[in-house]
């Protein structure tokens, strides 16, 4: 496969699962809002700032706007075209990356992606959010499962989609730790509101965020608990959407792009996916709240960008060489 072509593939997934993501926090917080009244620009201040940091736009977004409220956090991480992480941003990526490789996808995937498209591009789209968000954010989660399902069912499983699959379950990885961070900014009221009310719908907000509620309350039948959220969001090894699931599916993707046996590693990106599975299937919750939650998490997004740099080296990167070293090789090639 052509590095050009299985960059597009990968990034191509990462745009569509981060634009998933950041419509299902916006969706999320926005409705979080309705179990608080009279919110002063300090508070609403306190609630977005931390969804910003989770897309890791901090910087950007007060070079573009004076304060974080419901309307600018919002109009940045859906619609601004300069934010390159932003709902409308991320899937027209998607779309591009997907033009480039128009014949090596299928009809039903580039379908899905240009009705995004279309949808994003229309004036309905602006409509639909203006009259309810929730309806404009759904229709973004929905393209993304229907593409995901598209690409499972008419995509031939080889190393294209194995590409896809990488990029589909780091960027799931990171944002979930990101999603998981929030809480660490999110100021209470006062220090007798931990494990109150307020703390216990913070934390239901996260795990709704990344699609988890009913999951974990399938599996954890008593109230919401912040160490037993952090334990699911983190270590659950059935939940498509914990960090441990995220990590094992990849090193396993990664394995059958290069064919390599599980367990070994035959390049740089192997070893350093292989070591993040490792300690995460050794970890414990206990172990990441003795260290902190706010540190290990920081740690595991370091180790992701670490991976997705030297996935690009691996794979997609190849130094052009000079033109003395070009001629010696073509001058070899022609005495062959």
């Amino acid at each position: 496969m052509l590095s050009r072509v299985a960059d597009s593939l990968y990034w191509m997934s990462r745009y569509i699962e981060r634009a998933e993501n950041i419509a299902r926090l916006l969706d999320v917080n926005l409705q979080l809002l309705l179990d608080f009244e009279a919110l002063d620009d300090d508070k609403l201040k306190e609630h977005w700032e931390p969804v910003i940091r989770a897309a890791g736009e901090e910087e950007l977004f007060y070079e573009l706007y004076e304060r974080a409220d419901s309307q600018s956090v919002t109009d940045f991480l859906t619609f601004n075209p300069e934010n390159s992480s932003s709902v409308i941003a991320c899937m027209f990526a998607a779309r591009e990356n997907a033009r480039m490789i128009r014949d090596q996808i299928s009809t039903e995937m580039w379908q899905c992606l240009n009705d995004a498209y279309l949808f994003l591009k229309s004036n309905n789209a602006k409509k639909v959010w203006e009259e309810g968000p929730y309806e404009f954010y759904k229709q973004i989660q929905d393209y993304s499962h229907l593409f995901q399902g598209m690409t499972d069912s008419t995509f031939s499983h080889n190393e294209g989609f194995y590409f896809m699959q990488v990029g589909k379950y780091l960027e799931r990885a990171d944002k979930t730790s990101r999603i998981l961070d929030i809480k660490y900014h999110m100021l209470l009221p006062s220090v007798d509101d931990v494990g109150g009310a307020i703390d216990a719908v913070q934390w239901g907000a996260i795990l709704k965020s990344c699609s988890g509620f009913e999951a974990y309350h399938s599996f954890y039948v008593t109230a919401v608990n912040p160490m037993k959220v952090a334990n699911f969001l983190i270590f659950d090894q059935h939940f498509p959407r914990s960090i441990l699931s995220c990590v094992r599916h990849l090193d396993a993707n990664l394995h059958k792009i290069s064919g390599c046996n599980p367990g070994f590693y035959s390049n740089d990106v192997e070893r350093v996916s292989g070591r993040l599975m490792s300690d995460l299937t050794y970890s414990n919750i206990d172990e990441v709240f003795q260290s902190g939650l706010h540190q290990y998490l920081g740690q595991l997004q370091e180790r992701f960008v670490e991976i997705g740099m030297v996935m690009f080296e691996n794979y997609m990167f190849h130094a052009r060489p000079d033109m003395e070293t070009e001629i010696a090789t073509q001058q070899q090639q022609q005495q062959q």
